[in-house]
Formats: structure tokens, C-alpha cells, sequence
């Protein structure tokens, strides 16, 4: 099972024409093709690079202006229905129904997906909410379970059906460290059998959980590969210094500079260099943050996308 997505492009129209002008539009996605194969592909990107229309594209919730999208032998675009019985959706944000019990309102989810026997719901039910961890607060009422417990039981909605496509956007954000640990340690028992899209801007999700990847900004993907080879490709091209702040600006015209942080009242910068810089710089082992940098700033490959193997 393996999701194909070809030239995908989406413009939206931002609001009326100003003082009889052109109507302004925004381009979200320009042209998007990947292969995602079964697994956990992880989908980095900052907020506004086209992540969430892709996947709310993907998810049968909005056309595209152009381009297809294969799962298997399904056409995502024209076979929507086809595709939404094989399918889990989890949105950045989702509603519940405070009131009802976890129990309660994934029965009526289960119905809603055709499970129609009360035996097999019952039995679905419950397998879902163990397997997500809920099933000792089954009868507490949604309103009172935290951020990670209301994204766990998103999955287990996402999950009726066994979907062969799991789409998850931004699940982490606003989580406490723990609840974050216990979700992507389902998300990675997940990916095993399925083709798992993780949809984020949070570099670290991906590093921990993603076997393959891509890198979006402003409509376009920049960067395709597996991790750990995206990383090795940099080896011996990543050097930091610890400078005064008012140094940073003309260290910014001298050096192709990736990330800056604060630390000990210091800044820590990190710049891309095939060759050694000198002036006190040190090399350093690069790590998925310096991939993502490198490549949104234009360094990495020479800054043409870069497509690896994916096997």
C-alpha cells in the first residue's frame, strides 16, 4: 500500500478586489508530488506552508485546482467515497461533546461508520479504547479529560474501520511532555501497518518517529528523503559559535547562518559551511533541526529540492 501524490495545486482567493484592483490570492500548494509508503512519513513545515490544505486534500475535504492522488488503486480525487471507508482523519482541531462519555460517543461514531451489530461495536469499541488507553476513564465525560486524553480518543475515532490511510495533523501541539510521549509512541505502533502521515511543525516529532519525510514551504516541497540520510548528508557542513548578541548581524552577512539560541545570556548560532569558517567556529554532529534549517534557508542541496531514494 503506498499513497502517490502527483502535482497537486491549490490557489485561494483572499477576499473582495481593493479600490477597483486585481482580487488577491494565495497559492498553497504549487505542484506537490511525494510517495508515502507504509509507515510513518512525517510532513515538516512552518504555520501557512500548505500543510493543512494538503492534507485536507487528502482527507477528501477539498478540491484541488489540479494534479491527483493515488492510494493503491484509488483514486483520491474522483473516488472519495472509496477512499473515506479506508481512511482516519484526525484534524488539528476537533470538536467533542463535553457531556458524553468517551464510550458513548465512539459507539455512535462506530454506527455512524455502518458497524451496525452491537456485539462487533461493542467489541470494536473497546479494543480501541484500550489501545489508545482509555478504557479505565471509558465513562468520564469528554469535557473533563485533558489535551493529550481528547487527542487519544481522536485517534481512536480516526482509527474505526481500520484505515488504510491515517492522516494526523499537528497532534502534538499544546501537549504536556508525558501526554506527548504517549501519543507518538501510538502514532509509531500505528505506522505498522499503515500508511501514517504526521502533519507538524515541530522538528523533533518527526526525528523520533518518521522513517521517511518531506520539507514544506510556501506551497512547494523543498526537501524529500529519510531522515537519518538527510542528516548524514551534512556531516562536517554544520558549525556553531557562542557570540555576543550585538555580533549577530554582521556574522549574518558573513556566514550562511540557520538557527540562533539563547543560552547562558549568549547566543549559540549554528551556519552551513562546506569548508571550515575559521574565526572560532567549531564543527558540530548536525541533528534534523539543522537539516530543516539548512533547507528552509536555501543551504541544503545547494537549495534545489533534493529527492532520496525511499526504500
Amino acid at each position: 500500500m503506498e499513497l502517490t501524490i502527483s502535482n497537486l495545486s491549490k490557489t485561494y482567493t483572499n477576499g473582495r478586489p481593493l479600490l477597483g484592483g486585481p482580487t488577491e490570492s494565495v497559492q498553497a500548494l504549487k505542484g506537490v508530488s511525494l510517495r508515502i509508503p507504509r509507515g510513518m512519513f512525517g510532513l515538516l513545515g512552518p504555520n501557512g506552508a500548505g500543510k493543512s490544505t494538503l492534507m485536507r486534500i487528502l482527507a477528501t475535504l477539498q478540491e484541488p485546482d489540479s494534479g491527483n492522488a493515488r492510494l493503491g488503486e484509488l483514486d483520491v480525487i474522483n473516488q472519495k467515497e472509496e477512499v473515506r471507508k479506508t481512511l482516519g482523519y484526525l484534524p488539528q482541531e476537533f470538536g467533542v461533546y463535553p457531556k458524553a462519555s468517551a464510550e458513548e460517543l465512539l459507539d455512535y461514531f462506530a454506527i455512524m461508520k455502518g458497524i451496525i451489530s452491537r456485539k462487533a461495536r461493542r467489541e470494536v469499541v473497546e479494543s480501541l479504547l484500550r489501545q489508545t488507553n482509555l478504557w479505565e476513564v471509558r465513562r468520564q465525560k469528554l469535557g473533563g479529560y485533558s489535551g493529550g486524553m481528547r487527542q487519544r480518543f481522536g485517534v481512536a475515532v480516526a482509527l474505526l474501520g481500520n484505515p488504510r490511510l491515517l492522516i494526523v495533523d499537528e497532534p502534538t501541539a499544546g501537549l504536556d511532555p508525558a501526554e506527548r510521549v504517549r501519543f507518538l509512541n501510538l502514532l509509531s505502533e500505528l505506522g505498522e501497518n499503515s500508511v501514517v502521515i504526521l502533519s507538524t511543525h515541530i522538528v523533533e516529532d518527526v526525528s523520533e518517529l518518521c522513517t521517511n519525510m518531506a520539507i514544506i514551504n510556501k506551497g512547494e516541497i523543498l526537501l524529500e528523503a529519510q531522515p537519518l540520510r538527510a542528516v548524514e548528508a551534512l556531516k562536517g557542513k554544520i558549525w556553531r559559535k557562542l557570540i555576543q548578541k550585538q555580533s549577530l548581524p554582521q556574522l549574518e552577512q558573513e556566514h550562511q547562518l540557520i538557527s540562533t539560541k539563547l543560552l547562558s545570556g549568549r547566543t549559540l548560532v549554528h551556519v552551513y559551511s562546506p569548508e571550515d569558517p575559521g574565526q572560532g567556529f567549531e564543527a558540530v554532529a548536525p541533528d534534523l533541526e539543522d537539516v530543516y534549517f539548512s533547507t528552509m534557508g536555501g543551504f541544503y542541496g545547494s537549495g534545489q529540492r533534493k529527492q532520496e531514494q525511499v526504500l
